[in-house]
């Protein structure tokens, strides 16, 4: 590749022919702020933030999208008039924006607020006039929509439209009164939004927000009449640090257990049991389709935001959506039935509460399919508002002692942690069904075809004689272009595991935002996935069938995996929501 030497701010950088300016810059550890900028997905030069002077040109230049194009450029990234014209933007952004940031839910990690310290920008309202007309939009379960404080940078709708396929919300009306939403001016929760959050976690600032249940919990725990009984997902543990200013990829499971018992949990339990027992029903529901030959390929269903997106968009898939609950529910309906009986606890005074890396499961536990009685789990809440519960609370995270799950629905296996990354939910059901079939432990337990982040991975594999051709799938429109070539015959897979976040439920839309001075140039879900392969391969048990809770539970409890009590608890049905007439 061609390679052409510019100068920036006085420092000669050799680059390939086509390099961004912003590239070019960071590699000599020069920061040129962005806010519009997501690499790859929105590359649109809109927000003016990134604007350099490049020799030569008669107007600034966004270094985001301004390719190094020839011998000898000469660019200037900090001039006084640079600085000045980054400031100017942002106190322009300012005044259409709604200023309660001591209240707002990213006040510290607001990427509009850094860059107005940045550049020394205060509150005064510079420009004075008329704002946007904007609406406060709750209509949907799991979000808020504040366009109050939307600054136009389109990254939602970057996302939503290319990364997921989904495209409930992008640009309407034009010039000034432009704004962000749903076709029509419809309630986010009246269209056909799955959930899954990735909007909130690209927004720069307040304009998305899950919708909170921090103080519905502390209310819970300071009941008296309330057993108030925790589970917390694979991944959060792998994410949480970053909120009190740990690097990415730090595991931070003794001390996440320290807080949730200082928080006031009666018992603090690991949704990695369910995660297990997910592994065991799921395999035995395997080996029974693969013996029938009927309803295959089967689809995973852990993903909520997937198994919305499936109702809606491919509704005639849903009968090969595995019968098994998300492990989550799984997790809530043990402990409101064998866990209060072992403990003698009505259970319509249990309150289970769960942390998990996503927001749609959120929408997961209003489910009627899911509910018999009483939900499965009374309240979800995401990373982000444990991290602001540990904080409300006066907890010094960083300082806290490395403390273990309770037992017995605290324990678990390796492959159970896998459970929080695309392709583990599927590497821990082959090893369950392995060993089920040929009564050994899988001389390799690794499947590191389908380890790693990538969007969509295939492998084939020989279990008891049998050829079993699976597919990994992670990010909605990658599901899309998958299940359109399962549609057509043109691939043909037995099983199929699905994620609805890019990357697994490291990269959920719950987890801590990351700024995107970080998110372009670190790839944080590969951080944080290791943090579950190490769990994996550090566990003296790899086996979900080997976890002696999960031995009991079914000894003293459900009897064998699919027996009618296992059905009645731990699986469920789906609906068709919508026939697209796309198909």
């Amino acid at each position: 590749m061609e390679q052409i030497t510019l100068t920036i701010d006085g420092i000669q950088v050799t680059v390939p022919k086509g390099t961004t300016i912003l590239d070019a810059a960071r590699s000599v550890h020069i920061d040129i702020p962005t806010l519009c900028y997501m690499r790859k997905i929105n590359e649109i030069g809109a927000c003016r933030i990134c604007v350099v002077e490049v020799e030569g040109m008669d107007n600034y230049a966004a270094a985001c999208v301004y390719p190094c194009d020839r011998d000898g450029m000469v660019v200037h990234t900090s001039t006084p008039e640079i600085l000045e014209a980054r400031k100017k933007t942002l106190q322009l952004m300012l005044s259409n924006h709604r200023k309660d940031c001591w209240t707002c839910s990213r006040s510290g990690s607001c990427e509009l607020m850094r860059l107005c310290h940045r550049y020394d920008v205060d509150d005064t309202n510079r420009y004075e006039g008329p704002v946007t007309q904007t609406v406060l939009d709750t209509s949907s379960i799991h979000m808020i929509r504040d366009g109050s404080k939307c600054i136009l940078c389109r990254r939602c709708v970057a996302m939503c439209n290319q990364v997921q396929g989904v495209g409930v919300i992008g640009t309407n009306h034009r010039g000034f009164a432009t704004s962000i939403g749903c076709a029509f001016e419809m309630g986010l929760g009246q269209t056909s939004c799955v959930g899954c959050g990735q909007c909130i976690s690209v927004c720069p600032t307040g304009a998305l927000q899950e919708k909170d249940s921090t103080q519905e919990v502390f209310k819970a725990l300071g009941d008296p009449r309330k057993h108030v009984l925790v589970e917390v997902a694979p991944a959060v543990r792998a994410a949480l640090g970053e909120s009190f200013g740990l690097a990415p990829g730090t595991d931070v499971q003794g001390k996440l257990v320290a807080a949730l018992r200082r928080l006031g949990f009666e018992q603090v339990f690991d949704t990695q049991f369910a995660a297990d027992l997910t592994a065991v029903e799921e395999a035995h529901e395997l080996i029974g389709l693969l013996q029938s030959g009927v309803r295959l390929p089967l689809l995973t269903s852990c993903s909520s935001g997937w198994v919305q997106y499936c109702e809606r968009y491919f509704p005639d898939l849903t009968e090969h959506l595995s019968t098994c609950k998300s492990p989550q529910q799984m997790f809530g309906a043990v402990a409101k039935s064998y866990y209060a009986e072992k403990n003698g606890i009505d259970p319509a005074q249990i309150v289970m509460v769960s942390f998990m890396p996503c927001t749609a499961k959120k929408m997961e536990i209003h489910r009627l399919e899911e509910e018999g009685g009483l939900p499965d789990v009374d309240f979800a809440l995401t990373t982000r508002e444990l991290a602001r519960m540990i904080d409300r609370a006066g907890i010094r995270f960083t300082e806290l002692p490395d403390e273990d799950f309770d037992a017995p629905l605290g324990l678990s296996t390796g492959a159970a942690a896998l459970f929080g990354v695309t392709g583990g939910v599927m590497e821990a059901a082959l090893r369950t069904a392995e060993k089920i079939l040929t009564g050994a432990a899988p001389e390799r337990l690794e499947l590191t075809e389908l380890r790693g982040i990538a969007g969509v991975k295939e492998a084939s594999y020989t279990i008891a004689g049998q050829t079993l051709h699976v597919a990994v799938v992670s990010g909605l429109a990658n599901t899309r272009a998958l299940l359109e070539k399962v549609r057509s015959g043109e691939a043909d897979y037995q099983f199929i595991e699905v994620m609805a976040c890019p990357g697994g439920c490291v990269n959920g839309g719950g987890q801590p935002h990351v700024p995107f001075d970080v998110r372009n140039f670190v790839d944080v879900p590969a951080k944080r996935a290791q943090v579950l392969y190490s769990q994996d391969r550090k566990h003296a048990l790899r086996l979900p069938q080997d976890n002696p809770a999960v031995e009991a539970l079914y000894r003293e409890y459900l009897g064998e995996p699919g027996s009618p009590r296992a059905k009645a608890l731990l699986h469920t049905h789906y609906r068709k929501l919508r026939v697209n007439p796309e198909f």
